[in-house]
């Protein structure tokens, strides 16, 4: 089976680049599709430029978010061959050793598994897949206060959780991972519903509605150059709704919340804006 590597752009070509470069010998890496989600800057122009006949560099017209800037690509890919590995990764990924990508697709070969990601590092914190959250543990979380000192009692799993080679999870990080092109195609794709956020939640529950498994190999790592992009694109408030936005269409369509569980979400994400506003009102005053 042949492997694809598929990365969304925008407004970064630095970052896009510096990617490219890295993988761009790996000959594990069959094609490598980057999708340029409608930049304003000349990002596009400058992508095309490369010359290498692993890359591709698509354009959409409009930019309708990560997830569907993926489906671009998935979809891209399906013309060429009829099934690939595929690899989604942000832009401001580095990869050690092409050997890694070779392990991770080995475990991908086994049919229970629907997503394999290898530990993400973000400035030296371990990110290694999380726990779907329940309406009620958002409501929690949108509380600064609780969002705070519940974070990780609440979504994360212990650390002696991954002692083992490889552990199962609810969700990994969307940042970097590996799936198959018809799994993608089984759960129709990524949901353009969200522009942002929570596409990792949606995954996983869709992989768990048709039975496959999502796993963390602890033994290979890369590093996450955390939000480059999307701090360079999208200020703090605007970040802040988007990603609440994503999180009450998760909970009412994925997580099927109440009616109870809706008002709660309403009113704990418009207190969570009002406190974003008082913080950046505060940093402007100084």
């Amino acid at each position: 089976m042949q492997t694809g590597f598929i990365i969304v752009n925008y407004n970064d070509y630095k970052t896009t680049q510096k990617l490219i470069n890295n993988i761009i010998d790996y000959k594990i890496i069959n094609k490598i599709v980057v999708v340029d989600n409608a930049s304003t800057d000349d990002s596009y122009q400058k992508l095309i430029k490369i010359n290498n006949d692993k890359l591709i560099v698509l354009k959409n017209t409009d930019n309708k978010g990560y997830g569907s800037g993926i489906n671009v690509g998935a979809k891209y890919l399906k013309k060429i061959f009829h099934n690939w590995n595929i690899i989604i990764s942000n832009a401001d990924i580095i990869i050690n050793d092409e050997n890694d990508l070779i392990k991770l697709i080995d475990n991908l070969s086994d049919d229970n598994i629907g997503v394999i990601a290898p530990v993400i590092n973000e400035h030296g914190t371990l990110n290694r897949g999380w726990i779907i959250p329940s309406p009620k543990t958002d409501v929690l979380l949108n509380l600064p206060y609780f969002y705070k000192h519940f974070k990780n009692k609440l979504l994360l799993y212990k650390n002696d959780y991954y002692k083992s080679d490889m552990t199962e999870v609810e969700v990994v990080s969307g940042c970097f991972f590996l799936t198959k092109l018809d799994i993608l195609e089984k759960i129709d794709y990524f949901d353009e519903n969200v522009f942002l956020y929570y596409e990792e939640n949606i995954l996983a529950s869709k992989l768990k509605k048709i039975n496959k498994k999502t796993f963390i190999n602890n033994k290979i790592q890369v590093i996450h150059d955390h939000s480059v992009t999307i701090d360079k694109s999208i200020n703090k408030i605007r970040k802040y709704k988007i990603l609440k936005k994503s999180q009450f269409y998760f909970q009412t369509k994925y997580n099927k919340a109440n009616v109870i569980d809706k008002f709660l979400l309403y009113i704990s994400i418009k207190l969570g804006i009002f406190i974003q506003y008082l913080i950046g009102m505060k940093r402007g005053k100084k």
